[in-house]
C-alpha cells in the first residue's frame, strides 16, 4: 500500500457516501488491506487530509519547478503562476473539496487539515519574499518584513475561498481575483504607500 492510494481511496469514500471513513477499518475496506499497512503512512485520518492538501502544493510547485521560463520570472510572476496552476490542481478534484465546503470559513483560524500545507507554503512564500529583496520588488521594513509572510498565507487562504465559492465559466473570476489580490499585495509592499500608512498609524495613536 501507498501513500496515494490511501488518499486516493479516503476521497472516493467522501465522494461516494459524503462524509470521511468512519473509522480506518472502513477505508482499509476499500483497499483490501490490514489496517496495518495504513498505519505504516499514517497515524490517523487526518494525517491523510493534511497530506492530501500537501499532495496539492507539492505537484504545483513541483511542476513550476521544472518549467524554465518560471524560473525566469520576478517574485510576483511566480506567486502568480504559482496560483494559477495550484487552483487548476485542486480543480482536479473540486466535488471532493465541495463537500467540505462548510470547513472553509474566511477570515477563519487555523485549519487542522491545512496545516502541513501552511507549513511547506510559507517557505515556499518565504524564498518568494527573499527573491523580492534581492530585487527590489519587496522593500524590507523593520518590524514589519516578518509579517510579509503571514500576509501571502491569508491571500491563499482568500484564493482557496474564493475559487470554492466561484460559479463564474472555467472560473474566470477566480483568476481574476488572483491577479488584483498579487498586484495589489506587491503594489503596497514595494511601493511607499504601506509606509505612509504605517506612519498614519503611528501618528493616530501617538496623539491618544
Amino acid at each position: 500500500m501507498e501513500k496515494q492510494s490511501i488518499r486516493e481511496a479516503y476521497k472516493r469514500y467522501w465522494l461516494e457516501n459524503g462524509k470521511r471513513p468512519v473509522s480506518v477499518f472502513a477505508l482499509c475496506k476499500i483497499l483490501d488491506a490490514p489496517e496495518t499497512s495504513f498505519y505504516e503512512h499514517y497515524s490517523s485520518m487526518e494525517g491523510v487530509e493534511n497530506d492530501i492538501w500537501l499532495d496539492f502544493f507539492q505537484r504545483t510547485t513541483d511542476q513550476l519547478r521544472e518549467d524554465e521560463t518560471y524560473q525566469q520570472y520576478t517574485a510576483q510572476e511566480k506567486l502568480l503562476a504559482f496560483y494559477f496552476l495550484w487552483v487548476q490542481k485542486l480543480k482536479e478534484d473540486r466535488s471532493y473539496i465541495l463537500l467540505q465546503k462548510e470547513r472553509f470559513h474566511f477570515p477563519g483560524s487555523q485549519y487542522r487539515q491545512l496545516s502541513t500545507f501552511k507549513k511547506a507554503f510559507y517557505e515556499y512564500a518565504s524564498g518568494l519574499i527573499k527573491e523580492g529583496y534581492l530585487t527590489s520588488e519587496i522593500k524590507e521594513r523593520k518590524y514589519i518584513s516578518d509579517q510579509y509572510v503571514h500576509g501571502f498565507w491569508m491571500q491563499a487562504l482568500f484564493v482557496l475561498k474564493y475559487w470554492i465559492d466561484d460559479t463564474s465559466v472555467n472560473f474566470e473570476l477566480t483568476d481574476a481575483a488572483i491577479e488584483k489580490a498579487v498586484n495589489l499585495s506587491f503594489q503596497l509592499i514595494h511601493s511607499n504607500t504601506l509606509d505612509s500608512l504605517l506612519d498614519f498609524g503611528k501618528f493616530i495613536l501617538a496623539r491618544k
